[in-house]
């Protein structure tokens, strides 16, 4: 028997894709050779899915969050300057509140970890100072205007807003 159902008024329907675009311009830029594809940005809770991909070595960014942040290593390496442990694809990380970390790639290899973050990633200097920050609503601004800027329109990125 099958069993029929309805959204709740002012609910959007489930949202199913894939992750890994055929489309290049879905990744945002973020920084010199360094993109992440926005997969569901809460802006009840405050928080974001995205992928990071990385396509150079080098350090990307010491930060830390004040809520917990998921990840899942799907291609690549990388790890923090902090812990002495290699981030391999099928390794999952929980990262913990308040913790300084610096992301850091080895390899020219392409890298691509899935991240959950929480309320916000705040940039932090040598000191631990706060240098600048960025959380759901500054991701959804990027976004906005990469996809203007790429012909897919700004509107493109409300398919991942809840």
């Amino acid at each position: 028997m099958k069993t029929s159902w309805a959204l709740p008024p002012y609910a959007k329907p489930d949202m199913i894709f894939n992750a890994i675009p055929e489309d290049e311009r879905i990744w945002v830029p973020q920084a010199p050779n360094i993109w992440f594809r926005p997969l569901f940005l809460d802006t009840v809770g405050g928080a974001w899915f995205n992928l990071l991909r990385v396509r150079r070595s080098g350090v990307l960014s010491r930060h830390r969050h004040p809520a917990p942040v998921y990840g899942y290593v799907i291609k690549g390496h990388w790890h923090y300057l902090e812990h002495d442990f290699i981030a391999a694809p099928g390794k999952f990380l929980f990262e913990p509140p308040g913790e300084t970390h610096t992301l850091v790639v080895d390899s020219d290899d392409e890298m691509i970890t899935m991240f959950n973050v929480n309320g916000a990633m705040i940039y932090v200097d040598e000191d631990g100072k706060a240098i600048g920050y960025e959380d759901v609503f500054t991701k959804i601004e990027m976004c906005m205007n990469h996809y203007d800027q790429v012909g897919l329109g700004k509107s493109f990125i409300e398919q991942f807003i809840r």
